[in-house]
């Protein structure tokens, strides 16, 4: 199930929109059908749930990242945990062009800028794992998988959500932890052997609701930064896969997909408030 998604249109200022999606994740087959759906923008993790947990200041996980790709400027991050914090920093981009920066102050070597909204219509969000100065060293939504570069400050408004998503490929299951707490646990069906999900350190970068909860993708597609090892390009997509709901049930709990990481519409509904934008997502074997 790799996610395809065609090119969004913004609608409201407040960034509620109505998209176009062209989704192939669910469907079993290579090729493309047009799905309506809505951006939408969840209550913060923990406004419906028992037990919400107050926000500390923010902070920073220390974990280093690999050395930086002197051909794309472009680092990888491992994964935050553990130990695991109970919350995440997170960073939202607040102006039109966030350029990106292999050290603070020396831009990648190819000057690539990152749109806000993405071209998917989508709010550019990363996950923050360093802070130096002026800039912030955060992972960013694009290939390699967990790619790691360094962006302007004022570029970004920080905040910080209080969940990590851990996705057991070969258990087919899913633990939200707050901390090294699980708080929410569900059977999954990850990708095919011929098109796993991938591996890695991720985080969710994009949530949107399609127009029939009753199709192949369920109540909702929650994206994450992993990148299929597979799919360069799917149905008019960039290999980017997602948790989401289905119409197929009786497939939870074995391998069933082009790469997401499909789940009931209640655990899709869930997830929704446990995992905000900007919540780590770590895919482990």
């Amino acid at each position: 199930m790799v996610l395809n998604r065609a090119q969004r249109t913004m609608r409201g200022a407040i960034g509620a929109a109505l998209v176009a999606l062209v989704a192939s994740c669910g469907s079993g087959s290579s090729g493309a059908a047009l799905v309506r759906v809505e951006v939408v923008t969840p209550p913060a993790a923990g406004a419906s749930l028992t037990g919400a947990w107050p926000q500390a200041a923010l902070r920073v996980a220390p974990k280093p990242v690999a050395p930086v790709d002197p051909a794309t400027g472009l680092s990888v991050s491992p994964s935050i945990g553990p130990p695991w914090p109970d919350h995440f920093t997170v960073a939202d981009a607040v102006v039109p062009n966030v350029p990106l920066f292999s050290a603070p102050g020396t831009p990648v070597p190819n000057g690539k800028v990152l749109t806000n909204p993405t071209w998917e219509g989508l709010a550019l969000v990363f996950l923050v794992r360093g802070d130096q100065g002026d800039y912030l060293q955060v992972q960013i939504p694009t290939r390699p998988n967990a790619a790691t570069a360094w962006v302007r400050k004022s570029d970004v408004a920080l905040r910080s959500v209080p969940n990590h998503v851990v996705i057991e490929r070969g258990a087919r299951r899913l633990t939200v932890f707050h901390g090294s707490t699980p708080i929410f646990q569900v059977p999954v069906a990850p990708g095919l052997d011929s098109s796993p999900t991938p591996l890695g350190a991720f985080f969710v970068d994009g949530i949107a609701k399609p127009a029939n909860p009753n199709g192949p993708y369920g109540l909702y597609q929650v994206s994450f930064t992993g990148f299929s090892d597979v799919y360069h390009t799917f149905g008019g997509g960039v290999g980017e896969v997602a948790m989401h709901g289905t119409n197929r049930p009786e497939l939870i709990g074995q391998p069933a997909s082009h790469g997401c990481v499909r789940m009931t519409n209640d655990a899709i509904a869930a997830m929704v408030l446990y995992a905000p934008t900007g919540t780590p997502v770590d895919v482990v074997a």
